[in-house]
């Protein structure tokens, strides 16, 4: 199991700092977040994503990079590509796409006439944006016609460092009535971050193993034998011995991937999240 940080509150200059202290400290991943504009506790400074992420990819050298979560309906199609396409260049191929529909408080939706408020409209754009992606990654040129995005040509003719960029969309777990259309989402890309249906609880051990046994028993293998991660995010213990304990768990669960979150604005700060990336991951 890999481990990854999210980089939750700081300046640019402290988001940036933060990366290079994950690397130099064992994780895996540093992971930013694509919001901009939210109000009450959060009235804050939000950076474009991007812009961290390619900053992140100057002062690093092996760890993945990406954001929990990207909000692909309120980003245009072409534009995603472009700056997806120059992080993982820059970062030598380091980048992951994990994406959602977005929050709804996110004034980028609230405030802009237009933009896709239902959550029917909005994964429905982000499945369309994804496949726009995709194509972008081809080298060919392409047209789009959809019920949500329509295009003329495009070509982008370099392609990601890769072949393509991992896509871990979010997705919904419901041990008594599996959501299949959303879970299937999941399966045709290369990862999925999981949450339980109607709560905001966390995950326990039994719940990632019932989901990993739906996604083994329905997940069709592709040619390029791509693998699928199970990205977990929460909060791991202080103490070294329980962390790894609950690390293992997990692993033993089916997480690939787990993701420190830490999103208390009355707790949690800039200082907070070196410290806790200066003690390292837990050894399993």
């Amino acid at each position: 199991m890999k481990f990854g940080f999210i980089s939750s509150f700081g300046t640019i200059d402290q988001h940036v700092a933060l990366a290079r202290e994950c690397e130099k400290h064992g994780w895996d991943g540093w992971f930013t977040w694509d919001a901009i504009n939210l109000g009450g506790e959060w009235a804050m400074p939000v950076y474009d994503p991007f812009s961290l992420l390619a900053a992140a990819a100057t002062v690093t050298e092996r760890i993945t990079l990406g954001a929990m979560v990207f909000a692909v309906p309120r980003h245009r199609p072409w534009e995603l590509a472009q700056r997806a396409l120059t992080v993982d260049r820059l970062s030598g191929g380091r980048l992951v796409l994990p994406v959602g529909v977005g929050v709804t408080d996110d004034h980028g939706f609230t405030s802009v006439p237009g933009q896709p408020t239902e959550l029917k409209d909005r994964a429905a754009l982000l499945d369309e944006t994804l496949e726009w992606l995709e194509r972008s990654w081809t080298g060919e040129e392409f047209e789009a016609s959809g019920d949500h995005i329509t295009t003329g040509p495009f070509r982008f003719p370099e392609p990601p460092v890769n072949g393509r960029i991992p896509v871990w969309p979010v997705g919904v777990w419901d041990a008594e009535r599996p959501p299949t259309k959303n879970l299937h989402r999941a399966l045709r890309w290369d990862g999925i971050v999981p949450q339980l249906r109607g709560t905001a609880d966390d995950l326990t051990t039994n719940d990632i193993a019932g989901l990993v046994e739906w996604l083994r028993a329905h997940h069709q293998e592709d040619a390029a034998g791509r693998p699928f991660d199970v990205v977990l995010q929460g909060k791991l213990s202080s103490d070294p011995d329980q962390a790894a304990e609950q690390a293992r768990a997990m692993a033993d669960a089916g997480v690939t991937w787990w993701i420190e979150s830490w999103w208390d604005p009355a707790r949690d700060s800039p200082e907070s999240l070196l410290e806790k990336v200066r003690q390292g991951p837990p050894e399993i």
